[in-house]
């Protein structure tokens, strides 16, 4: 049986390059070199399906310009913000993504960057690095504990959860806003909020986990950035088009804001100059899924979902549209 054409558009795991070898004609990209619309509609003649990943330029002309053998888009991601989703559906092709199997990996390096903006973390390494460091000292970098903290989820889904669960860990209390009140168990005490103003007011910290798109688009703005109170703490491993970077850095610098973690950016790779030249800023780059264990856990879920329709014909399990 002639096994169907794959295109893996980027540099994934290696066990997932060898099952995905092993199972489909696989055209993979081993130099992880980027794609424009036209390079990647021609790299797609002939594919049944294609394995992406975000970043790639799946507008709706790429879409529209896929080879009619195209039928299926699996995405090496939670987040299909990077994807046509109209302009697929209205072609007839499948769209799946990785749910469920990245939660802890991302929640951790949300907590990650909550300790690191509380405790100053990324000042500190910067000291030491450039050996300026001239000894203990009684009030040298400090920061705030977590013990006590209110906790803010902005979207409480699986993610969200998670750093719940962790936090809770940390004795810190935790709110939520959420487009709907969580069961009982899955809320496990956690404080509802209905509206933005209550849910922002009653907070010390904020962590974002909201996907991108035009509805939440600098959803933390100037307005909401004012309603919190002074020295909160701002951490984003959701997207980062979900703030404005110019209101978030005048926060930062005014003090209003005490501290922020970043690990999502608007535009990325590129990053808004105003976090750069800002101590009390931790950056990551996008580092929410980097574990090996979840990455290859992405990777297989992909795949099960082309398996699914591709070698199967059975009906995708993870499929968006």
């Amino acid at each position: 049986m002639t096994r169907p054409k794959l295109l893996v558009t980027r540099h994934l795991p290696e066990a997932v390059e060898a099952r995905a070898a092993r199972d489909y004609a696989a055209a993979l990209n081993p130099y992880d070199v980027p794609w424009t619309r036209d390079s990647l509609v021609a790299a797609a003649e002939g594919a049944a399906g294609l394995l992406c990943a975000a970043g790639d330029p799946l507008d709706a002309g790429t879409i529209q310009a896929l080879p009619a053998t195209v039928k299926i888009i699996a995405t090496f991601s939670v987040g299909t913000d990077h994807i046509a989703l109209d302009a697929a559906k209205a072609r007839g092709i499948a769209i799946a993504n990785t749910p469920d199997v990245l939660s802890v990996a991302t929640a951790e390096i949300a907590m990650l960057l909550v300790m690191m903006a509380a405790r100053r973390a990324s000042e500190a390494e910067a000291l030491i690095r450039a050996r300026a460091w001239a000894g203990w000292a009684p009030t040298q970098l400090m920061g705030v504990t977590l013990e006590g903290k209110r906790l803010g989820i902005l979207g409480m889904g699986r993610i969200g959860r998670e750093l719940a669960q962790m936090a809770r860990g940390f004795g810190m209390q935790i709110h939520y806003r959420n487009r709907s009140r969580l069961t009982p168990e899955l809320e496990q005490g956690a404080v509802f909020h209905g509206e933005d103003d209550a849910f922002l007011g009653a907070i010390d910290i904020l962590s974002m986990h909201i996907p991108g798109g035009a509805a939440t688009r600098h959803w933390l703005n100037a307005e909401r950035i004012g309603r919190m109170r002074p020295g909160s703490i701002v951490v984003n491993t959701g997207r980062g088009s979900t703030v404005d970077d110019v209101a978030l850095c005048a926060a930062l610098g005014s003090g209003h804001i005490r501290a922020a973690g970043l690990d999502v950016f608007d535009g990325e790779p590129k990053i808004h100059p105003g976090y750069l030249g800002a101590p009390n800023v931790s950056l990551l780059p996008h580092l929410g899924s980097a574990t090996i264990e979840t990455r290859d856990a992405m990777g297989f879920l992909a795949l099960d979902n082309l398996d699914a329709l591709l070698l199967r014909g059975e009906a995708v399990p993870n499929r968006v549209v």
